[in-house]
């Protein structure tokens, strides 16, 4: 038997490209006793899967490489050669097919590389380690390693390069989740599904390793419109399009999204990574009237300095990137994810500084700080000494300083994006965020001074709970803003505001102060009249006015709070705010609030 192995970041993502080999198998034969796959996590215990590995019994061995589980792969393969000596073992996958010979020297104990797209190769092998048996098995396999394309190989000591392998058409690629290709698609329960739809990418830019592969190729639509379905009726909570630029065709884009549209079961989620600057009136116009949660955007504007831009190939005109965005936002009907990478060449620390707060300005749901990877085989790879990029040596290859920007502001760089991923991205702060803010001449400076206070308090490099989140940014607050009592007034109602939106607290946090209660006969009174009425809460049918009190939250305020999030403006008018828990914002997640 053949085994193929993808090891995943985490327990929630799955490997579309073993998916894929498993399916084109399949469809041209080849039994379940002959292939299988195996899917692990870098978290799991090496000794575990060593073992799994070895009961597995296999003629031969795969392994799905890539930069976030390559030095993983290399130390189990190296104990798997020394428990299996005999059983041939091959790499794949984007972290190793760019200099395979290299590669081989690099890790003696593997025995090949496949290179490239791994759809036919790997069949191709599988029939040839079924050539070998002596059991009277097939014989229909390659007859010797040299007839198959896109392979690099050990023969006795020298290391043998065949030819490259072409490009697929993608419609010979079958759909890898249906039973018909081995799958089990009840598998993916609880993980993110993905799936591509083109393969390649027209734009050249250079830390990306699509930009290798310009010429795009799509799947058929009537392909297309069957998956798509399939997804749908499965009620598959998300899946997420791995096409790299995925509105670069508008006839392409706008199919796939008014099937989705057209044929949506009010539960699927879609992703799709694309180029704001590149979508069309019609597009935005389209997307807008979609229901909320059903699509969201990955969006990746990388930097705000021109002369970056042009350095690392991108091209786009900041103005209108920005109004897109804006527009997209407009309905706050679909999550905005934008991105931003550090280390390009062109930007020091404050030229990042006002691309964050560029970007911050934006309004995306989430923002993204990425630290630039020195992919081999991407354009920048070789630019790396003209722009004096110096990055690690292992995995993920990831930038430490450059002719702009030192080390250390590397380093401070990062306490930003913990504090953005703990403060913004969580979507847990939407009141008390800005209030913050406020307090600093940019929001960047925010970031940095909330992350300096985390390193030097000892909280930084360890996991807070949301309470512990929200402790630190008072604690902060008071410290160091030097607010006064008013001022942390306002602070505490606005994080019990951010608390409650989330989450039907029945004990208020110690750290909290500042204390507002409704009379119990008028909470009372409220749900005995909204048991009958309904008038604010829907779906609660057949609950007593008691239940509907332990389900949902009422929480009065000394100030209003939904005005100041939409204009920002602090008024002293007291406000009563329902919470209800059962109907939730698609985007964030957060409960239903209606004023009373």
């Amino acid at each position: 038997m053949i085994l193929l192995v993808g090891i995943n970041a985490k327990y929630i993502h799955s490997n579309l490209g073993v998916y894929c080999i498993q399916a084109y198998a399949r469809k041209h034969g080849i039994k379940e006793e002959d292939f299988q796959i195996k899917e692990y996590t870098i978290n799991q215990d090496v000794d575990f899967i060593l073992g799994d590995i070895y009961l597995q019994k296999p003629e031969m061995i795969g392994f799905s490489c890539y930069i976030w589980n390559i030095d993983f792969v290399t130390e189990i393969t190296r104990e798997l050669k020394k428990i299996m000596p005999d059983v041939p073992i091959w790499l794949g996958g984007p972290e190793v097919s760019y200099d395979c010979d290299m590669q081989l020297k690099k890790y003696p104990w593997i025995d090949g590389i496949i290179a490239g797209e791994g759809e036919i190769t790997f069949y191709e092998m599988i029939n040839y380690y079924k050539s070998l048996r002596v059991d009277g098995g097939s014989s229909e396999g390659p007859a010797a390693l040299s007839d198959i394309n896109g392979i690099v190989y050990r023969d006795g000591e020298d290391v043998v390069i065949n030819s490259e392998r072409e490009r697929m058409c993608m419609d010979d690629i079958p759909f890898p989740y249906t039973e018909d290709a081995g799958f089990d698609i009840k598998s993916l329960e609880n993980r993110i599904i993905y799936y591509e739809t083109s393969r390649g990418c027209p734009y050249g830019c250079s830390y990306c390793l699509s930009s290798v592969d310009k010429k795009v190729r799509f799947r058929r639509w009537e392909l297309v419109e069957r998956e798509l379905k399939f997804f749908l009726d499965m009620r598959v909570p998300q899946v997420k399009f791995v096409d790299r630029t995925f509105n670069c065709d508008h006839e392409h884009t706008m199919r796939i999204w008014k099937y989705i549209n057209e044929n949506d079961n009010g539960v699927t989620n879609f992703h799709f990574e694309l180029s704001a600057e590149l979508l069309t009136d019609e597009e935005i116009d389209y997307v807008s009237g979609l229901r909320p949660g059903l699509v969201q955007f990955e969006i990746g504007v990388q930097t705000a300095n021109s002369e970056t831009l042009k350095a690392i190939h991108r091209n786009p005109d900041l103005t209108v990137l920005k109004q897109k965005v804006a527009k997209i936002r407009e309905k706050r009907n679909i999550h905005q994810h934008l991105d931003l990478i550090v280390g390009l060449p062109y930007e020091d620390y404050e030229s990042f500084r006002n691309s964050y707060n560029t970007v911050y300005g934006m309004k995306p749901d989430q923002l993204q700080l990425g630290f630039l990877k020195v992919l081999k085989g991407s354009p920048i790879y070789y630019d790396r000494e003209k722009f004096g990029i110096v990055y690690q040596d292992r995995a993920p290859y990831e930038v430490l300083f450059t002719n702009w920007i030192s080390y250390g502001e590397v380093l401070r760089l990062k306490r930003v994006e913990d504090m953005t991923e703990r403060y913004y991205n969580s979507l847990q702060f939407e009141a008390s965020l800005p209030f913050m803010v406020s307090f600093f001449e940019t929001p960047f400076d925010f970031f940095m001074s909330l992350g300096d206070y985390y390193h030097e308090m000892g909280y930084e490099g360890i996991h807070q709970s949301r309470l512990k989140n929200y402790e630190i940014l008072l604690e902060f607050a008071i410290k160091l803003c030097d607010i006064d009592d008013e001022k942390q007034d306002i602070l505490e109602q606005l994080i019990i505001y951010d608390l409650y939106a989330r989450e039907n607290l029945k004990n208020r946090p110690k750290f909290i102060k500042w204390q507002s209660e409704i009379n119990k006969d008028e909470v009372r009174e409220f749900y005995k009249t909204e048991e009958q009425s309904h008038k604010y809460l829907s779906g609660y049918d057949g609950n007593d006015w008691k239940q509907l009190h332990r389900m949902t939250h009422l929480q009065q305020f000394e100030i209003d709070v939904l005005k100041y999030i939409e204009t920002g403006i602090i008024e002293n008018n007291k406000s009563r705010l329902l919470f209800d828990y059962k109907n939730r914002n698609p985007l964030d997640y957060q409960a239903q609030i209606y004023p009373v």
